[in-house]
């Protein structure tokens, strides 16, 4: 081999190294196309509610995105149209709990700018309000906090109402206490849960099964987020034995996976089938995403470790889709460069994010096309390789609580374009769908207002 053809030879394996490394996704199959933590998920008559904290807004703890309840028949078509909380939609909204049902309400327990809160409603879906006092809001903290007492500090509650239908609350450091019938009065013998593991804990999960209650709390954080469990056959506040083997989800590093901490553990409707929700280091600070994996048990009750992956669990319930549209390929107005992602405590970490056009068509949450910040005319176009007949478009933006206006447009030959959907108004919901009944081989979105990004877009 001649030292031109070996310089030809290692420069065609150099470019085929770029390909591969620019279309990798490290961020495998989250849950919904959306930043989301501390997700609380439940099953109701049929329907998946996930209520969880809106992340990515871009500084930290001091910002979040509003109050959003994704929904989904199937666990893998996920929506969500609007707040559920409307007076809460411009505070600092986090670690919301499962809805409760009680007196003929539904009640939730979000920590609202540091401080935790009941609401009501009518409906799952809400609208919420809160459940004491007038429904605003100044800081630090209000009246309606959900601790009536002189400095009600607590986040992160968790909610669990006991076969003899007494109510208890969870909140982090491991605290506890039984909850009146009104279901926003806490009783004032609050207890503090004695755990081997004495780290600081937030986001407890707590569920019973088979006469056996589990509490679930976390360890640690960042890239080395844990959860931890004890059990109780005797109540809700113990006592409590400390299984051998008492972490349950923690990294793996051979899948890729960093810190799965606050979340939740639901079953399936009427089923043993559990699953536990988590959230994952993801892009660092508040930009995660949530997983889910199966949650098994040892026949005498102990919970097994979990094999937490970046891979989901599928669809657990069916559901009639369209058929979609394969894309010959995609380009858009620009690409935004690649990010690298620091680590926080743990220098082994190593993660890239691309922002590829193809992202937006790869059927994968953890994914998404992304123009370059200066970009004020964004814009991607799905090429279906020939003409084809497009009944409906379903786009997933990026940041999409903070809502998107955007044009869409067809063409046949990719020079000529006519307006075929989208809105000038900016709305909050996901996805952002446009009934078609056309025939064209090019599709094209204009992003009017929004960040300039998608998720995911399918065309049907």
């Amino acid at each position: 081999m001649t030292n031109k053809t070996l310089l030809s030879f290692f420069f065609a394996l150099a470019i085929s190294a770029s390909i591969k490394a620019q279309n990798r996704n490290p961020f495998g199959k989250p849950l919904v196309p959306d930043m989301i933590a501390d997700a609380s998920i439940q099953q109701i008559n049929g329907i998946f509610y996930c209520y969880a904290t809106t992340d990515g807004y871009g500084r930290g703890l001091k910002s979040s995105g509003p109050p959003i309840l994704w929904k989904s028949t199937d666990f893998v078509n996920w929506s969500f149209d609007g707040t559920y909380f409307p007076s809460a939609a411009k505070e600092l909204y986090w670690a919301p709990s499962k809805v409760v049902p009680a007196n003929g309400k539904f009640y939730i327990y979000p920590t609202v700018n540091g401080y935790m809160y009941p609401a009501v409603a009518d409906k799952p879906e809400g609208p919420f309000k809160l459940a004491r006092g007038k429904d605003e809001w100044f800081k630090p903290y209000t009246p309606s906090t959900l601790l009536q007492t002189k400095k009600p500090n607590g986040i992160d509650a968790e909610i669990f109402i006991d076969d003899d239908k007494q109510a208890y609350v969870f909140w982090n450091t491991r605290h506890a206490a039984k909850l009146m019938p009104d279901m926003i009065t806490v009783d004032s013998a609050v207890q503090v849960i004695s755990t081997p593991r004495t780290q600081y804990s937030e986001g407890p999960i707590f569920f019973k099964r088979k006469g056996i209650y589990y509490y679930l709390y976390t360890i640690g954080g960042n890239e080395k987020y844990q959860y931890a469990y004890i059990m109780s056959k005797v109540s809700p506040l113990g006592p409590y034995t400390f299984p051998k083997n008492d972490i349950i989800t923690t990294t793996n590093y051979e899948k890729g996976l960093y810190g799965p901490g606050h979340g939740s553990v639901f079953n399936l409707e009427g089923t043993d089938k559990y699953y536990i929700a988590f959230l994952e280091f993801g892009r660092g600070s508040t930009n995660r995403q949530t997983y889910v994996s199966p949650l098994t048990f040892a026949s005498d009750g102990t919970i097994n470790p979990v094999d937490v992956n970046l891979d989901g669990v599928g669809e657990l319930a069916r559901s009639k889709q369209p058929k979609q549209l394969q894309i010959s390929n995609a380009y858009a107005s620009s690409t935004a460069d690649s990010m690298k992602i620091k680590p926080i405590s743990d220098p082994s970490f190593k993660r890239e994010e691309f922002f590829d056009p193809k992202f937006a068509f790869d059927g994968s949450n953890g994914s998404r096309w992304m123009a370059k910040e200066k970009d004020s005319t964004g814009w991607i176009v799905a090429d279906l390789g020939k003409i084809k007949s497009v009944s409906l478009s379903k786009v997933y933006f990026v940041r999409p609580a903070a809502g998107h206006a955007y044009l869409l447009e067809t063409s046949l030959d990719g020079k000529s374009w006519q307006k075929s959907g989208g809105h000038s108004e900016t709305k909050v919901q996901s996805p952002h769908v446009d009934q078609l009944r056309i025939k064209c081989r090019y599709v094209r979105i204009k992003i009017l207002n929004g960040v300039a990004g998608i998720w995911e877009w399918n065309l049907y």
